[in-house]
Parts: structure tokens; sequence; C-alpha cells
């Protein structure tokens, strides 16, 4: 029973000496905190048609590539030191059935000839260490051309108000766009746009997507 009751303590002892430090515990929060952080994205689009609403928006995700991942819409900012990648190299990237961040806009509609549009705007700034801004769009009626200028200005508004760059909200996009980037503050802006037209009898969807990469699904090579 003594030396029972000896090893137990020891077993205990070992145990608590093991426990991490203050220090360690910091910096594995921190490990995990950048974990969280994506540091590659891609964009895609795609179009889906069925009779059905929902299988026609699971035949988009598949047009864009993404059908095979638990998709999670978030807010609107583009991490820090975020490089967007081809998007066949992104698909590759991404394992079925995890949990996918996204920012996506999406349209529909079940009426013949009309015209649907979605899309997403990027407005990258010229210092990598700062956010970015993605916007979302989606319409009835408006062209790619129309839909994508709106969500690239949309999402170039947003990071000039936020570095401090004045312009004129009532000029026209491509004015306004080269006011920005000869500013100096804002490096890049794009965007990535699907319409189509509605077809009798059957459900027609639209979407693009900004799609996020789990940091730890990029191999430690290429995550600089």
């Amino acid at each position: 029973m003594i030396w029972s009751g000896l090893f137990v303590w020891l077993a205990d002892w070992e145990h608590v000496t093991k426990q991490p430090s203050n220090n360690q515990r910091e910096a594995d929060y921190q490990t995990k905190g950048e974990m969280m952080v994506p540091k590659h994205m891609f964009l895609t689009r795609g179009v889906g048609v069925h009779k059905e609403k929902l299988t026609s928006f699971e035949e988009a995700l598949r047009s864009a590539g993404v059908a095979y991942c638990n998709l999670v819409s978030v807010s609107s900012i583009l991490p820090p030191h975020c490089k967007v990648v081809p998007r066949k190299r992104g698909e590759q990237l991404l394992k079925p059935g995890e949990i996918t961040f996204c920012v996506m806009a999406r349209s529909e509609t079940n009426e013949r000839n009309q015209l649907v549009s979605a899309s997403v705007g990027l407005a990258k700034p010229t210092d990598l260490g700062t956010y970015g801004y993605l916007s979302e769009h989606h319409a009835h009626g408006e062209t790619d051309e129309e839909t994508g200028e709106y969500t690239e200005d949309l999402a170039a508004q947003m990071l000039a108000t936020t570095l401090g760059v004045e312009f004129d909200p009532n000029v026209a996009w491509k004015e306004r766009e080269q006011v920005f980037k000869m500013g100096g503050k804002i490096v890049k802006t794009q965007n990535i746009t699907q319409s189509a037209v509605g077809k009798k009898g059957k459900w027609t969807t639209v979407i693009a997507l900004a799609v996020f990469i789990p940091p730890e699904n990029v191999p430690t090579r290429s995550r600089k």
C-alpha cells in the first residue's frame, strides 16, 4: 500500500512538472491565433440550372469547384498579407467536408429570360500589412460589367475611407478608380462576377465567391 501510494504521488508530481509554463501557453495561444488568419484565398464563380431551387444552388457550387466543402459565409475583410492564388491551386488545397470560410454573393430566379448576377469585389492596400476589403452584391437585371464595377467600387470605397483617402462618391467608377490608385494607398482592385438568364420551368442560380484557404492546408514552403 505504501509503495502504491508513492507511485501515485510520483505520477501526479510528474504530471504537474510537465504542465506548460505561462510563456508556453501564451506562445501556443498566439500560434493558434495565427492559424485562424488565412494567408491565401482564391476567387471563383459558378452557375446552376435545375427544376429544384436547392439543387440549382448545388449545381452552381459544383460549377464553382467548392461543392465538397461546408461553406461558412463571413464578413468582408481581406486579412493582411493574404495572397490571391489561382482557382485551380486553391481547389487543390481544400479538403472534402472541411469547414471553409468564404465571402459569397448569390442570386437566383425561376422566371424566364430574367437576368441575374452575383459578384465579389476586392480592394487591396499598398501596405500588405494592412487589411483590405471584399464586397458582395447580387442583382436582377444587371449585366456582368454593371454588377462587377459596383462591387469593385464598393470594396474600394470601404478601403479608401479606412485609409483616409478623399474621393468624390458622385463621379463614375473609372474616374474614381484612378484617384484611388494614384493616391498610392490602394494598389489593386478587381472583381469576379457571374450572370445568367433564367429558363422557363427551372431555377437558375449564380454565385461568386472569395474562398479562404485554411492555413494548415498550405505547405510550409508556401506560407510566406
